[in-house]
């Protein structure tokens, strides 16, 4: 089974990950894998241009490979902002979508105790063009079709 998790930054996407993946399962999270990419002392949130375009380049190899597998393992994608390319991808594969969005003011004071103005603009595209610009809390536990 393939799972996109979905929210804005700083919602808690890998936090829900790391409650529902078993150890056998694939993970694929840009954060996780810009940080594996990155020095010693790399926040996770690391938005250092070339280190997330290489990055970039690995989780879409990650993600080509593991949805060879899905008959053999769970696979765990986290997108935070999906294109209808992806999202008709993901329907195809029959993904089940996970939104995990604590709401608005939540994510943003997790964000502003980050000092991350990087990830304040991508949780406010994330509200603007996912909740139309306000915000309801959704439990991690939703799922949805787009």
């Amino acid at each position: 089974m393939l799972y996109v998790i979905t929210g804005p930054p700083a919602a808690g996407k890998s936090s829900w990950i790391d409650a529902h993946a078993k150890p056998t399962d694939i993970v694929i999270d840009l954060d996780r894998i810009t940080q594996a990419l990155t020095g010693p002392g790399a926040p996770s949130w690391n938005q250092q241009r070339i280190a997330v375009k290489v990055a970039l380049r690995a989780r879409y190899a990650a993600i080509e490979e593991a949805c060879q597998h899905l008959d053999d393992t769970d696979v765990y994608l986290i997108h935070t902002m999906p294109q209808a390319k992806a999202k008709a991808r993901y329907k195809r594969l029959g993904a089940k979508v996970v939104v995990v969005d604590p709401g608005r003011d939540v994510v943003m004071q997790r964000i502003a105790d980050m000092r991350s103005t990087e990830l304040e603009a991508v949780a406010t595209r994330w509200y603007n063009h996912h909740r139309g610009g306000g915000s309801r809390p959704v439990t991690p536990q939703t799922s949805r079709e787009w």
